[in-house]
């Protein structure tokens, strides 16, 4: 049996790699403390899980969905970015609920990557837009997000070869793994570099509502034109603790959501109907819980941020984001330090080199570890740098 090329080049999923050592030290006996992996740990809010409950109960959604997902989930999510963002969607062109985001993520490239064309993607980045790019045939051209350009891609560095070759550019902010935000300003030179050389934009968009001390961030779409060259993803999975359920959307350029949904209708059978009216209660109900989640997220955010700096680690407070991103410190790189930590004190978090070459010298830790174990764990941080 010979696999194909693309399975044998492809890396550990990083986070798999991640739970199969937090397994090994687990079954030798080891306390884990684990910063490593972005999952809510609140519980899903429980009028939304009634009302999967409810809709679980209905015959009609015991069978097949469609791949475009319900109607009135579409009219939601365009009511909802019309509410959050001042953008108007059309709900039938414009709007495609996905199995989660990662789903839409991992398969857009699909839809503009032949064999050996180019992607954009930045560095470091969620290890899915360059699996996507590979699966499709094509290349990365990886953009550097470096802490002097406040994780921001220099455009103006990209060599002009580089970006006729380009079909595809891949962002996001509110940044995962920096916690880095970019502004309208920002995203209007994307759409202008878009524009000019032919790409298509796709910006991953899953922690605009996961945002501290008053900041609230923006949308790719609020960008003029933005909608002529991209699409944003989003999910529920952050917004409303919902990852289990796996449902998300893309929203934007009504050829490149037709394209999306094309390939879908040949891969999947949509999402479960239930888990759809599962996310219209979600987006119709109470919003407070966001607030409750954030402030929760707040508190961590800054009881971590404190414990690092105090450990001599470079660090930002990120002001949206499930993320705390670090520097290592000298004489170490991030995975010796993740290592490090690990043998040591038993605390497990994320090596910078895992989200790219540009990621090396920082550990990404995550917020969605619940208060006890947080407590726990800054105490074995504060001990290990005394």
């Amino acid at each position: 049996m010979q696999l194909a090329k693309r399975i044998e080049k492809l890396p550990p999923y990083l986070f798999a790699e991640i739970s199969r050592k937090m397994a090994e030290k687990r079954a030798q006996g080891v306390d884990i403390v684990s910063f490593a992996i972005g999952d809510p740990d609140i519980p899903t809010p429980s009028h939304v899980v009634d009302a999967l409950c409810q809709a679980a109960r209905e015959p009609v959604n015991h069978r097949y969905p469609e791949s475009d997902g319900l109607p009135d989930l579409r009219r939601v999510i365009a009511r909802w970015y019309e509410q959050r963002f001042d953008i108007s969607l059309d709900p039938d062109r414009e709007v495609l609920p996905l199995i989660g985001s990662k789903e839409g993520i991992g398969h857009i490239a699909l839809c503009f990557i032949d064999p050996g064309d180019l992607a954009l993607v930045s560095d470091p980045g969620y290890p899915v837009y360059s699996v996507g790019t590979m699966f499709a045939g094509g290349e990365c051209y990886f953009m550097p997000l470096t802490e002097e350009n406040d994780f921001l891609p220099d455009l103006e560095a990209i060599p002009e070869t580089v970006a006729r070759r380009a079909k595809l550019m891949w962002i996001n902010y509110p940044n995962n793994p920096t916690g880095a935000v970019a502004d309208l300003d920002f995203f209007e030179r994307v759409v202008r570099f878009a524009q000019k050389h032919d790409i298509a934009v796709c910006h991953d968009a899953p922690y605009t509502e996961v945002a501290f001390d008053g900041y609230r961030p923006v949308s790719f779409l609020q960008a003029a034109g933005a909608r002529e060259v991209g699409v944003e993803f989003h999910s529920f999975s952050k917004s409303y603790n919902m990852s289990g359920w796996r449902i998300g959307m893309a929203v934007g350029n009504a050829k490149m959501v037709d394209a999306l949904m094309r390939v879908k209708s040949n891969l999947d059978s949509g999402i479960p109907q239930a888990i759809q009216r599962m996310a219209i209660a979600a987006f119709e109900g109470p919003q407070d819980c966001i607030a409750e989640h954030n402030a929760v997220y707040q508190r961590r955010r800054d009881r971590l941020v404190e414990a690092l700096a105090r450990m001599g680690l470079g660090v930002r407070s990120p002001k949206a984001s499930l993320y705390v991103w670090a520097r290592v410190p000298d004489g170490y790189t991030s995975i010796e330090f993740a290592t490090r930590l690990l043998d040591d004190i038993g605390v497990v978090l994320t090596p910078g080199i895992g989200y790219g070459p540009h990621g090396e010298g920082y550990i990404r830790l995550s917020l969605t570890i619940p208060d006890e174990q947080l407590e726990e764990g800054l105490r074995r941080l504060a001990g290990w740098g005394a």
